[in-house]
């Protein structure tokens, strides 16, 4: 009796393994082992430990909250609290003398002793301790760093050093198994390992590095470690981790390696990260914005504004375009464009296909040597906040309209006037029309009162009249494209034309 049930188990997995494909059948589940890997790339990990000296009660110290070094949040409050800009503290007239320590990785890329951190790793830093996983130790210099891209090339006098071998980013597939060896909290090689969760994302103000996304162990110490393909070759370089805890929640980020080698090579060279530019004022193409502008799917940047006498106002450019290609690189998103401008040498003259009136057109820029490159804010949808969880700050609105201001009939729940020249010269504006009310579908969308709608579509806007009488042409169901000044930012709207409005 007590052998039965397990004869019916048998049974039934044996029926179930007879319904699957052969191929699937004779599949074997085997893990990858990480142990050879290890053995070959550990010693060329680096420990990386830095020492600032700061004075108690003056301009400049860092304001940390009684937090250990060894707590997750220690290393977030280093990165990101600002120091104390305000006048020496009057109830200490003696100052004392701090020493501030933090940890993290790198990793050796030549065997004199050049060797790869991130930037945050060793900003501000006194001294700098690299230790070998022999023992030794050396004090480094920086040769350079770069903020944008959080890449930082250390320099220890040794020679015969191992080294990381380097791999090919773009190989990386999606799925692939990855390993990261560093010093998380101090505990030197340390491994751990995971899966490429995604490639190529953006980050909040992070406009330069298209981020290996993985779900490797990451926590406070890794930052500037390695991160190994299954052949033993550095793809990127561990830099940040997604967490509402400050520490590893299964979202860490990586630069990838060639993105970080290009900086180095500027670094040797030149000693700075020269960036192109062309001066323009970016947003995502919705799938609305795209349905408002005749473009068959969203993709590309969508260009809100531009810098007076810039490089694209120069090359062609013009407001409402949408970037398709730069420099014979696709843009799928506007993300992407600001990585494809920066890597472009400056002085580089590249042909810029963009979407104006419904056909693409070719145009050339010739690119600017500058290290910004503004995007705009991420329009409200429908009443939603902003990015960063936060609603777009309200703008100054002009002074009220005279009472005979031209008022007619609201079009889609949006009433608006004529502008006063006070305003238009208040504004640096020559078109538009103030919006005097929103309501339903118009504010769901996220216009307010004080806005100033410049454009619908590619058609400048210059009385209320003219606004309406274009409002009106729109069949219902449709989605058309509001490019709205709000403060001293612009951003298209996209706004769905309800019937009876």
């Amino acid at each position: 009796m007590i052998r039965r049930p397990f004869a019916c188990l048998a049974a039934l997995l044996l029926a179930v393994s007879l319904l699957l494909p052969p191929e699937v059948a004779r599949a074997q589940v085997v893990l990858p082992d990480f142990a050879d890997l290890v053995d070959r790339q550990g010693g060329a990990v680096v420990n990386i430990s830095t020492t600032q000296t700061v004075r108690s009660g003056g301009r400049g110290v860092p304001q940390f909250p009684n937090i250990p070094e060894d707590d997750p949040f220690f290393e977030f409050f280093r990165r990101f609290m600002p120091p104390n800009q305000g006048a020496p503290n009057q109830g200490a007239p003696n100052p004392r003398e701090l020493e501030s320590r933090s940890l993290g990785s790198g990793f050796i890329i030549s065997a004199d002793g050049f060797i790869l951190t991130n930037a945050h790793v060793v900003e501000g830093a006194d001294d700098i301790t690299v230790r070998l996983t022999d023992k030794r130790e050396f004090r480094a210099k920086v040769v350079g760093a770069d903020r944008r891209t959080d890449i930082a090339l250390l320099k220890i006098e040794a020679t015969g050093l191992p080294r990381v071998a380097l791999g090919d980013p773009n190989r990386l597939r999606v799925g692939e198994w990855v390993v990261a060896i560093g010093s998380p909290f101090g505990f030197d090689n340390s491994v751990t390992a995971g899966i490429v969760s995604a490639k190529g994302r953006a980050l909040p103000q992070e406009n330069f590095v298209p981020f290996i996304q993985t779900d490797v162990a990451i926590n406070p110490g890794n930052s500037g470690g390695p991160l190994f393909n299954l052949r033993g070759e550095v793809i990127g370089i561990n830099s940040q981790i997604y967490s509402r805890t400050g520490g590893f929640m299964g979202l860490s980020f990586a630069i990838p390696i060639d993105v970080a080698m290009d900086v180095v090579a500027q670094l040797r060279s030149t000693g700075r990260v020269a960036r192109g530019r062309i001066g323009v004022v970016i947003q995502e193409v919705t799938k609305e914005l795209a349905e408002s502008f005749g473009l068959k799917k969203p993709m590309g940047a969508l260009v809100n504004s531009l810098e007076r006498g810039g490089p694209a106002q120069a090359g062609g450019i013009e407001p409402s375009d949408i970037i398709l290609r730069f420099d014979g690189k696709v843009v799928n998103a506007s993300s992407d464009l600001p990585r494809i401008v920066a890597a472009t040498r400056p002085g580089s003259k590249v042909p810029v296909e963009v979407w104006r009136k419904g056909q693409s057109r070719e145009l050339t820029v010739v690119v600017a040597d500058t290290p910004d490159e503004k995007t705009a804010p991420r329009g409200p949808q429908r009443g939603q906040p902003g990015p960063q969880g936060q609603a777009p700050q309200a703008p100054s609105a002009p002074s009220a309209p005279p009472n005979n201001s031209p008022r007619v009939q609201p079009r889609q729940g949006l009433s608006v006037v004529d502008m006063t020249a006070d305003q238009r010269t208040q504004l640096r504006l020559n078109a538009g029309v103030l919006v005097e009310e929103a309501q339903g579908n118009s504010a769901r969308a996220g216009i307010r009162r004080g806005d100033v709608v410049v454009a619908i579509n590619n058609v400048e806007i210059k009385t209320a009249e003219q606004f309406n009488a274009l409002m009106a042409q729109f069949e219902r169901g449709r989605n058309v494209a509001l490019l709205v000044r709000r403060g001293e930012n612009s951003i298209y709207i996209p706004l769905r034309i309800e019937p009876g409005s």
